[in-house]
């Protein structure tokens, strides 16, 4: 059910409360006084509220305080869905307000300029869902991607991690990543740890471009992913929380818990 003052706009509702304060308004409150101030608007909702208000003893000058804080709400909410937007792959109803997975990573992967970092836990047909990354790094020589991958480790306890690591990642380029200028690999070593209840995978699925702009998303870097599966994210366009986001990262390679691999 719509609160009392959704059909006001913001600007109403400040216009309004400024006609409260001024005393240009008084209860009880009729359709035609507010119609004055707020014309061509659907205004039962709000004049019951204002109406129901002044029964219970509410002056013109509270009732001004209770709509300036309604339009500030108003004005944050309107704010915080400028920055963070729904990013959807699978089926749609009409209606929907979401952007499809391989639009948005597409559109982010062609706005980087200086630094792109890409987290997933698997991988499958990555050239082409790699495809636009690979062209933005052609277009832009100075562009640094970091790219987190997770490294399964192999059946049995009898291996060298670092080689497991070199051999997943040459075999990762080969087969999934397009020709050209290549990313930065890294891995978190405890993905190899001798014992398996010590193991631990990279399942974090983003992207933060130039540490302005964010994705956070359940899908993995895959065709599915970004063209069938139900999937469902976020992309927040907020320097706060995208630059904490990669701070989670480089920090833990700047301290040696995830580790760069030269294949």
């Amino acid at each position: 059910m719509k609160g009392p003052w959704e059909e006001l706009s913001r600007a109403g509702l400040e216009g309004l409360a400024g006609a409260l304060a001024a005393g240009r308004i008084s209860g009880p409150y009729s359709a035609g006084a507010l119609g004055r101030h707020l014309p061509g608007v659907d205004l039962a909702n709000a004049l019951a509220e204002l109406n129901r208000l002044h029964d219970a003893g509410l002056p013109p000058a509270h009732l001004a305080e209770v709509l300036r804080a309604v339009a500030a709400e108003r004005k944050l909410r309107e704010v915080t869905s400028d920055r963070v937007e729904l990013v959807w792959t699978g089926p749609e109803m009409p209606g929907s307000q979401s952007r499809e997975t391989a639009i948005v990573a597409r559109e982010l992967f062609a706005r980087a300029r200086r630094r792109l970092l890409v987290s997933t836990y698997a991988v499958f047909l990555g050239k082409d869902v790699f495809e636009p990354l690979a062209r933005r790094m052609e277009e832009v020589p100075d562009l640094r991607v970091l790219l987190f991958l997770n490294v399964p480790a192999p059946g049995g306890a009898d291996f060298d991690p670092d080689a497991v690591a070199r051999e997943y990642f040459r075999e990762f380029l080969k087969k999934n990543w397009p020709a050209g200028r290549q990313p930065e690999l890294y891995y978190d070593p405890r993905s190899l740890a001798a014992k398996a209840d010590e193991r631990a995978v990279i399942h974090a699925k983003c992207v933060v471009v130039d540490g302005h702009t964010a994705l956070v998303t359940s899908a993995n870097f895959t065709e599915a992913a970004h063209a069938r599966n139900i999937e469902a994210g976020a992309v927040v366009h907020d320097s706060g929380f995208a630059g904490s986001l990669e701070a989670q990262f480089t920090s833990l390679v700047a301290a040696g818990k995830l580790r760069r691999v030269f294949p």
